[in-house]
């Protein structure tokens, strides 16, 4: 299993632990994460599972790819460390990653 801690906009944590191979959105999904809608259920088709990543995960969890940059284009509060949780997938090397969840979302 794999520690991630998800902080919403008002600094309530919920640290879950997901399975390597499932996507952020996913392991937000399934621990019950407010903020994390995921409409289009991880199809890079909407912005429902903006998050931002910290700053000192960035390298371990890949840069945007074009479509992803595109769907973020139509999110409130977008900033450099902004990415799709369902376009990230986790593994061991994100244990104890930290994600921050935009106001905007509630």
């Amino acid at each position: 299993m794999v520690k991630v801690v998800f902080i919403e906009h008002d600094g309530n944590s919920h640290e879950v632990n997901a399975y390597a191979g499932e996507s952020l959105m996913e392991a937000a999904v399934s621990n019950n994460v407010p903020g994390i809608d995921a409409d289009c259920g991880g199809n890079c088709a909407c912005a429902t599972c903006h998050v931002f990543i910290n700053p000192e995960w960035i390298s371990k969890v890949g840069e945007r790819r074009e479509m992803e940059s595109s769907m973020l284009e139509f999110s409130e509060n977008l900033k450099p460390t902004s990415r799709l949780a369902c376009q990230i997938e986790v593994s061991e090397e994100l244990d104890g990653l930290i994600v921050e969840l935009p106001e905007a979302q509630y």
